[in-house]
Order: structure tokens, then sequence, then C-alpha cells
């Protein structure tokens, strides 16, 4: 009776393990059929789901797990708490008083504590990107592959930082590299802009034209109009927003210089477009207000409290715009057909043929013993094959992009690592720095911008498409 009883649970057993396989390879690995490779795509859209998926961890670990690590508990029985709070601590031993009542004291702590959490799962995702970058530069292909294990890698390297005190590693070394990367993900973001008002402007004007053909004359004014509402709405919500920073931000000449400057290159690259033979009023709209945006980052960074009303306060509305231009980028990496040829991956395709299969898709071996690529109907999968021809050797350039991605929410979702609270702020010195950080960012991405302006007008001779 043992023997059946041990055969039916090790049959059992099977068939679990089995199933999980095989649910799990359905959700992280390939989704298709055995005999078709992964779509060139797939590896795109899972790296934008670990990404999100980070975000998630990241927020989790600010607002719960750091916070929650208290010093008391280095007292407790249970060494591993102890550790992980000595190590969560490490660092903010500054913030934390010897009497355990004073309140601002404990906020700075978590502050501190929840910030070096985001640094921990940034850093693991950070490092994942690295090294996805540099497999894919080895083999164009394993950006697609193997995803459960890459999932469970991810998950290792989260695991792993949570035993690793914050200093030097998070709150020195890696809070500076995300600083760094954060500000070239600002000036790259200027690309992601571009291509999305253009995208739209395009599309607009192009069902507004169609509408004209098909319904009559007049029936295109409701897509010009929205396109004219939509210019109209940003350029309003960028006035309104520095006249307010005007009013509240204005009490050194530091913040009145910038601000100023932003009103004056905003209203400057405005009439430039116009004067171009291909004039984009929404281009120009979304530049405006983007650069709007970074300005309101910059001079809330001030940590001087005459021109700073929100020195010692949390920036909730800077988190809240930073998380959101974040999920701007995410999907525009992941789901824009545009995304790659912003940076260039038409120079480097792969062709099938050096597969030696005589134009037929290589074979990839994704999992197990499966042999991708010997799909029967070539006619279904050739969208696939094609674009993959483009896509597999570039997916490293995904991967760097999505890398710089992750150093932006980090400094988004710490406030450019500023640990404050109650009108405190503890680390003064790390707001200058980032506020001249983010500001000669916007310089520099305005002045690209106009560049491009007046490329055209400076040298007509010389082709700029």
């Amino acid at each position: 009776m043992g023997n059946v009883l041990g055969c039916v649970a090790a049959g059992l057993g099977w068939c679990c393990c089995t199933a999980v396989g095989s649910l799990i390879s359905s959700c992280c690995g390939n989704d298709k059929n055995s005999t078709v490779p992964p779509g060139a795509t797939s590896g795109r859209k899972r790296s934008v789901l670990l990404l999100m998926i980070s975000i998630v961890f990241a927020m989790v670990f600010q607002y719960v797990v750091g916070p929650r690590l208290k010093p008391n508990y280095r007292n407790k029985i249970n060494p591993v708490l102890a550790y992980l709070a000595d190590a969560w601590i490490d660092g903010c031993e500054e913030f934390v008083d010897d009497d355990e009542s004073s309140e601002d004291y404990d906020n700075l702590r978590q502050k501190c504590s929840g910030n070096n959490g985001v640094y921990r799962v940034a850093g693991s995702a950070l490092l994942f990107f690295i090294l996805t970058a540099v497999a894919a530069c080895c083999k164009p292909t394993a950006n697609r592959e193997a995803w459960p294990a890459k999932y469970v890698l991810f998950l290792l390297l989260i695991t792993g930082t949570v035993f690793i005190p914050n200093e030097p590693l998070f709150s020195s070394i890696l809070m500076n590299i995300f600083r760094i990367g954060g500000v070239i993900f600002m000036i790259f973001n200027q690309l992601i802009l571009l291509d999305m008002t253009f995208n739209v402007n395009e599309s607009w004007v192009a069902k507004g034209d169609q509408a004209e053909l098909d319904e009559g004359e007049g029936a295109g004014k409701k897509w010009f109009g929205a396109l004219l509402a939509t210019c109209a709405l940003l350029y309003l919500a960028s006035f309104v927003a520095i006249g307010l920073m005007y009013y509240f931000f204005s009490g050194c000449g530091t913040n009145t210089a910038f601000i100023t400057i932003t009103l004056i290159v905003g209203i400057v690259s405005t009439g430039i477009q116009l004067t171009g033979e291909e004039a984009s009023l929404f281009a120009s709209a979304a530049i405006f207000a983007y650069s709007t945006f970074l300005l309101y980052t910059a001079v809330s960074k001030n940590p001087n409290d005459e021109c700073n009303p929100q020195l010692g306060e949390e920036n909730v509305l800077g988190i809240v715009l930073g998380v959101g231009l974040t999920m701007i980028g995410v999907l525009w990496t992941g789901y824009s057909k545009t995304a790659y040829r912003a940076v260039g991956e038409e120079d480097d395709a792969v062709n099938d043929d050096e597969s030696g299969d005589g134009g037929r898709a290589p074979n990839t071996r994704v999992t197990g013993e499966e042999n991708y690529g010997a799909a029967e109907d070539n006619n279904e999968d050739n969208d696939d094959n094609e674009e993959g021809k483009r896509t597999f050797s570039s997916s490293w350039k995904l991967n760097v992009i999505l890398a710089l991605i992750t150093c932006w929410y980090a400094m988004a979702l710490t406030s450019w690592g500023s640990i404050t609270d109650g009108g405190t702020v503890a680390n003064p010195q790390v707001g200058r720095t980032s506020m001249w950080m983010i500001i000669g960012s916007q310089w520099l991405m305005v002045a690209l911008y106009l560049w491009t302006l007046l490329a055209p007008k400076l040298f007509p001779d010389r082709d700029f498409s």
C-alpha cells in the first residue's frame, strides 16, 4: 500500500511540477507554440514589465520596509532582524536620537532608511539591465530568451541587497550614479517628447485632412481644433506655473534668473519654430512645458529658505510628476514603434543569413531542449522575423534606456536624495548639487532643441531631416 501511495504521490508531484513550469513559462517565457520563436519585441515588453515591477518594489521598500526597521530592533533576540536594522540604519545614525520620543529625529531616520530602500531596488534593476545589455551585445537574441531565469535573478539581486549596509554602496556611490543617470535621462527624454508630439501632430492633421476629403469642407475642424486646444492648454499651464514660481520662489537672485531664462527661451523657441517650413506648435508647447517642469524641479531643490517655501517638506507634487514622466518613458520604450529608431537601430541590423540557414529564421534555444525557429508557416511569422532583423542587434540599446529610466525613478522617488521632514533639511548640500545638475540639464536640452530649429536656417545646403 505504501508503494502504491508513493507512486501516486510521485506521479502527482511530477504533474504539478510540469504544470507549474508550463505556467511560469507562459507568463514569463515564450508566449507562442513550441515550434514558433518568440516575437522580436517580446523581450522589450518583458523588460518594461520588469522595470515596472521594480518601481513597485522600490515604493514598498521606501514606505513600508524602511520605516519599520527601527533602532530598538537591535536589542531583539532575533539576530536576523537585528542585523537588518543595523544594515538599513547604517549611515542614518545622525538621525537616531537617544530619546526615542523625539518624533522629528525618527521621521528623518525613516526618510533616510526609505531612500536607501529605493536605492537597493534601483541598484538591482540597474545591475540587471547592464548585465542584459552586455549579454545582448554578445548574443543579439539574448534579450528575448530565458525570461523565467531572468526574473529569478532579479529577485535574487533584490534579496541580496537587503542584507548589505547602506554605507558606502547605496547612500553614497549609487546615489551619485543615479543622479548622473537621471540627468542623462532628462536630456534623452526630449527625444521621447518630440517623437510623441510629432506623431500625434501628424496623426491628427492626417485625420483632419481625411475627414475633409470624406465628409466635405469643414469636417476636419474638430481635429485641428483639438490640436490647437492641446497646445493652448500646455502653454497656459506653463505660463501659470512660471507665474506661480515668480510669486513663491523668487526670493533670491538664483531662482529669479532660472525662471526668467526659462520664460525667455520658451518664447524665443516658439517664435523660431513658427517661422520654419515644418512648423509644429505642438512640439514647442511640449518642450516649453517640459522645461517648466525641470525648472520647478530645480528651484524646489534650492537649500536657501528665503526663496524656497517648500524647504524641509516632502515634495509630493514633484514625486507625482516625476513618476508620471517615468511612466511616459516606460510606455514609449515598450510600445512605441519609433523607440528603437530614435537610438538608431537601423544601423546594425542582423541578417538571418548569418545563421547559415539560407534565409530561414535562426534556431534559438529559449528553455529546455525545444528548438525554436522550425515553424512551418513562414508567412504567419514573417512580420516578427522582419522586425527581428532590426531589433535583435539593438536590444542592448533598449537595456541602456531602461537603465537610465531606473536612475530617473530612483531620483524622482527620493527627491534627488534629499532627506527632509517638518521643515528640517538634513542634507542641504545634496539639494544644492541637485539644483545645479537639473538646471544644467535643462539648459543643455533647450540648447539642443534650439540648434535643431536654427541649423536648417543657418546651413540651408545641408540635409537635417
